[in-house]
């Protein structure tokens, strides 16, 4: 017997998921609105919420975040009368675990339900991520979100967009995302986007036939008819230009092309999983991006965090490195010095997971004993960490004034900028409102800084 929270301004509707849900044997708490529903969660140990999301008071997705806040792993299923993609987007970039819209079938809100409450254990995810989760190694907080979101969402048909710095690991997400989904025994097509020229677009991607063009002697097949029935991982989403985001629109809306040269269409049935680098929201306000193609790819968004906000993987990821290089080398296992170890945890990996990996392959190569010394690491001189710069603000001198000057005015305000945000968000239980006030910014200034350096 599960403990379901549901949160509805319609009495009916509060009244008919409450029999629905009690006939199965469940016990119910019912809310009219987001404010009522954040003291049930306070006094009750919940296990699932339903929430609608035109409320009065507070909305539902302000209660998703208070939930997730909360408990990250309490399942929370939205319910609309007015669907949108952007409250789609909004309600799973925040962790929901769907999102249905009313008037619903009775069998397929119970099989949600059921799903939702069956996944709800995080301990699945803690063991099976020591020896990493579909390929993907990470056990801290940040990762377990990320693995928690590709097992609700792979079975599903839904496009995602996986945003984030070079090198955390995007195209793994999306490989796992497609061998935990019902295509799974189908192909998955990688599609660098930024390697493929305007000109050639449409023949790379939807193929061509003979004598369409000059240099096409024989017909060729498109990379989505590869893909047909399976995965498209488009890479590098953020550099096609205008003309070419045209034609992947139109081809995502229609889910039909047509080869170059040819007057037949041909049907397709492939999901779109992309990445970027870049932040595609600030691209749109620039114009540089279709509004109406970002909601198209990024019905799910991903973000991969940076090896520097989750730090406690390092540990975990450095013995993966070093037990796949020592067969590499053909050497005996080796392990860090307690000195090398302190020296990695410390550092801010500018080039995330695909640095860190490097760092190892050169450490395992250079040393000649079974423990890696720090100085067999080879870490960028250049490149300080950012603990010692909040260290260097106590220091004083030339010895201060030369560790600042040698990161620069940008690096060093950016970093303090971020801890006084989260200094504010925790003196303030993490009510933005209320941090704004501290800082003496706006609700508005505080949100965009908060998306801008991605402080969860």
């Amino acid at each position: 017997m599960a403990t379901i929270l549901i949160v509805d301004d319609e009495l009916s509707m509060r009244e008919f998921l409450q029999i629905l849900l009690e006939k199965e044997g469940n016990h119910t708490f019912t809310a009219a609105n987001g404010k009522e529903a954040i003291s049930l969660i306070r006094d009750k140990n919940i296990d699932l919420v339903i929430s609608d999301i035109r409320m009065p008071k507070m909305n539902g997705l302000d209660l998703l975040k208070e939930v997730k806040r909360k408990d990250y792993f309490i399942p929370v299923i939205m319910i609309t009368a007015y669907a949108s993609p952007e409250d789609a987007v909004l309600a799973m970039k925040g962790g929901a675990y769907d999102y249905i819209t009313k008037p619903f079938k009775v069998d397929e809100i119970k099989k949600i339900i059921e799903t939702a409450l069956s996944g709800k254990d995080i301990q699945n995810f803690q063991n099976e991520s020591f020896t990493g989760f579909a390929g993907i190694i990470g056990n801290s907080m940040e990762m377990l979100k990320i693995f928690d979101l590709i097992k609700r969402i792979a079975p599903t048909h839904a496009n995602v967009l996986i945003y984030g710095e070079s090198g955390t690991g995007k195209e793994l997400v999306a490989q796992a995302i497609h061998k935990k989904s019902k295509v799974a025994n189908s192909h998955f097509v990688p599609i660098s986007c930024n390697a493929i020229p305007e000109t050639l677009f449409e023949s790379e991607l939807f193929g061509h036939v003979k004598g369409s063009f000059t240099g096409a002697t024989s017909n060729k097949i498109g990379l989505f008819e590869v893909a047909n029935n399976g995965t498209a991982f488009l890479d590098e989403i953020g550099e096609l230009t205008p003309m070419v985001q045209t034609k992947l629109l139109r081809v995502l809306q229609e889910r039909e092309f047509k080869k170059v040269g040819d007057t037949r269409t041909k049907k397709i049935d492939v999901r779109i999983i992309s990445a970027t680098n870049r932040d595609l929201e600030e691209e749109i306000t620039a114009k540089n991006f279709r509004e109406d193609l970002y909601y198209r790819l990024a019905v799910v968004p991903i973000h991969m965090p940076p090896l520097r906000e989750r730090k406690d993987d390092i540990p975990l990821l450095t013995n993966h490195f070093l037990q796949k290089y020592a067969r590499v080398f053909n050497n005996q296992l080796q392990k860090l010095s307690a000195q090398a170890m302190e020296i990695l945890l410390q550092y801010d990996f500018p080039g995330n997971v695909r640095e860190l990996e490097n760092i190892i392959e050169r450490g395992v190569a250079l040393s000649s004993s079974e423990i890696i010394q720090a100085e067999s690491l080879s870490l960028p001189t250049s490149q300080h960490n950012r603990k010692n710069i909040r260290r260097s603000h106590s220091l004083s001198g030339a010895d201060r004034e030369e560790e600042l000057f040698s990161e620069g005015l940008e690096v060093v305000v950016t970093d303090f900028e971020k801890e006084l945000i989260k200094l504010a968000l925790r003196k303030a239980d993490y009510s933005k409102m209320r941090a704004a006030e501290l800082l003496k910014i706006s609700f508005r200034s505080l949100r965009y800084k908060i998306q801008k350096y991605h402080i969860s």
